[in-house]
């Protein structure tokens, strides 16, 4: 057996305490890769949905969340915003959500986002091409999302019941903004009507002109309207988003951090426990000749071998839990696209390179320090 043939097969020879090595590093890893790809997957999902849509200011009911699901806001409020100075145009958008079904088959999840508008104003949500056509005012027809299209096997001149009212697919959308292409479009009278929110809207949407300031004018509705509206702008989401992001990779730096120092110490003990009972074999290694940097390499080797492989397991099962788990949940799976990088994979195999330094150097020290004719004697 040559040096590098012992350097892969040593680590191996007492196989349970390996494997609950290479178990331990490995589910550090995995939480890493698993973080990473829904990390990146959020980061370009958020990116998308907040260039998509041609509107700049979404104006809300104070006090209300970003996916608040009733009529707060009087009808009558779209005008009047579009009144004050720098405001170009404004749409209404009364949001609900519905329990998808055709008699047999239901949404993933049981149901998405209905959105009523006028369609003339679709161009303010960032959709401008249909597969097929808009809806008409007034009349029981959607478009239906790209993504919830697929998830329900639907297409154009398809119908589907949503709040126990049968809808015709008048055509198929992809707006970019990933909650939006898994919902629908109606008639914004239509959806007032069987969801009982006469003369009410979710949100409105503000498009700005070309040469007014975004958060100047979002400021002028905010205060025109004190205690009633609140004004959300792309900016705005952006930053937030932004932060939140930030918290999830000092979370995922700190979870790096974490299977270092619990994969070190489960690696140290491995080694040491290898050293221990193979003393006598080194012992005979140095007395044919091999220098205290040969068994120094020959053991830090072996470290890195059993991190390496841990690596390779623990990325696996980060890949492979993360995409089953969107696969079996869809508020997230439609959501939630996972993105691969060479960056986190390096990452990953980097830690574990790392933990297999860490942990091999004091092993691998001590056994190149052990003395031939002591460690001859050792039983």
């Amino acid at each position: 057996m040559n040096y590098w043939g012992l350097i892969i097969k040593n680590p191996f020879r007492n196989k349970t305490r390996s494997a609950l090595a290479i178990v331990g590093i490995a589910i550090g890893i995995a939480t890493i890769v698993a973080l990473g790809l829904v990390t990146s997957g959020l980061e370009a999902s958020t990116e998308t949905t907040l260039k998509a849509g041609a509107s700049e200011i979404t104006v809300s009911q104070t006090g209300s969340s970003n996916f608040d699901t009733s009529g707060s806001i009087d009808e009558n409020r779209i005008s009047d915003i579009e009144k004050l100075k720098g405001v170009n145009q404004t749409a209404g958008i009364l949001r609900a959500s519905a329990d998808v079904s055709d008699g047999s088959n239901m949404a993933p999840g049981g149901g998405f986002f209905v959105n009523g508008i006028d369609p003339s104003q679709l161009s303010l949500m960032g959709i401008e091409s249909i597969n097929g056509s808009k809806f008409e005012n007034g009349s029981y027809e959607l478009i239906l999302g790209k993504t919830a299209a697929e998830n329900l096997n639907k297409s154009v001149g398809d119908t589907i019941t949503i709040f126990g009212k049968e809808f015709t697919i008048s055509g198929i959308f992809e707006s970019g903004n990933i909650i939006q292409d898994g919902g629908a479009f109606v008639s914004l009278n239509v959806l007032q009507n069987i969801t009982s929110n006469e003369n009410k809207i979710t949100y409105i949407a503000v498009k700005v002109d070309n040469n007014a300031n975004v958060t100047r004018v979002s400021e002028e509705i905010a205060d025109a309207y004190p205690n009633e509206l609140s004004t959300t702008t792309a900016a705005d989401q952006a930053g937030k988003i932004n932060d939140a992001m930030g918290y999830i990779d000092t979370a995922t730096w700190a979870i790096s951090l974490l299977a270092i120092i619990i994969g070190g110490v489960g690696v140290v003990n491995t080694m040491i426990m290898s050293v221990y009972e193979r003393t006598r074999e080194i012992g005979v290694l140095k007395a044919v000749g091999w220098r205290s940097r040969r068994i120094l390499g020959m053991i830090l080797g072996e470290a890195i071998v059993l991190t390496l492989v841990a690596g390779i397991a623990g990325t696996i099962v980060g890949v492979v839990g993360v995409n089953v788990l969107l696969a079996f949940s869809s508020s997230f799976g439609s959501v939630i696209e996972p993105v691969y990088s060479t960056e986190l994979f390096v990452r990953a195999f980097g830690i574990a390179f790392l933990v297999g330094i860490i942990g091999g150097i004091y092993p691998a020290y001590r056994a190149s320090k052990l003395a031939p004719t002591e460690a001859l004697r050792y039983e």
